[in-house]
């Protein structure tokens, strides 16, 4: 894929202390394979799907040891100026834009609700490479917050995104627009998750069969957290790896149901 438009999700990656571990488990609940570590870059190690580059797997920086997350980045065209952008409305940058070779540029941010997430300005690596929902690929991303309100105003106004919510009294989701393409959800955290579980950023990975990536995360390892469940979006499912990761599974090819209708914020 070419350089995506502005807070555009463009690459996911998780820190591992069991990184071999991590690489058996997605090798076989998304078929991924993994090039190479790069020693010079923290042993990051690139997973592919069908050949092209999907996500990442690094050990943590000495210091840095703690629960593993996957990291969905943001694309940026100046991650300096995004990063202050982040700061002017009222989130945090926890690592400075860093220079990654001749790949990019990298920064991590926090939302005023907690989540945290990258900031990516592309060099020669301009992030994913497989399409949208091909199995084992990157498919959507959602931020999960117990303060949505405080969330809906951070993100376009570090992010040129257009805020549209759902009709839905049930639900309280909203979804941000870049050139009138919907990039990424927000989802008001509940009753039904623990007080214990913080605001994140959930990365869902396509897969041929919901059921089948379930059943082998499962005997991997892995927890089960929601579904499967049907959608008007695919058949998903929310997951933890061995190591605490979350992460969803969805089928994109099995929906149930009419979409959501939406409106414009106000």
């Amino acid at each position: 894929m070419a350089v995506q438009p502005e807070g555009t999700p463009c690459w996911a990656d998780a820190m591992f202390a069991d990184v071999e571990g991590a690489k058996s488990f997605y090798g076989d609940v998304l078929g991924w394979t993994f090039g190479g570590s790069a020693s010079e870059f923290g042993d990051y190690t690139q997973a592919y799907a069908d050949g092209k580059a999907a996500a990442a797997v690094v050990p943590p920086m000495p210091g840095a040891e703690g629960q593993s997350a996957w990291c969905l980045y943001l694309a940026s065209p100046d991650a300096a100026a995004t990063a202050a952008k982040v700061r002017a409305s009222g989130g945090e940058v926890l690592m400075e834009p860093m220079k990654v070779g001749e790949f990019g540029t990298m920064a991590l941010a926090r939302d005023p609700g907690g989540a945290v997430f990258g900031i990516w300005q592309a060099g020669s690596h301009e992030g994913f490479e497989t399409e949208m929902g091909a199995p084992g690929g990157y498919c959507w991303g959602e931020v999960f917050t117990r303060d949505p309100e405080k969330v809906d105003t951070f993100y376009p106004s570090v992010f040129p995104y257009t805020l549209r919510k759902f009709d839905d009294e049930t639900m309280d989701f909203s979804m941000f627009d870049v050139r009138g393409k919907t990039v990424l959800g927000r989802m008001a955290m509940g009753d039904d998750f623990p007080p214990e579980v913080p605001s994140y950023l959930n990365v869902y990975f396509a897969v041929p069969d919901c059921d089948a990536a379930v059943a082998k995360a499962t005997e991997r390892g892995g927890v089960l957290r929601y579904g499967p469940v049907d959608s008007p979006f695919g058949r998903f499912a929310a997951l933890s790896d061995p190591q605490g990761a979350s992460f969803t599974v969805i089928d994109v090819t099995t929906t149930e149901g009419e979409m959501p209708a939406t409106s414009p914020a106000t």
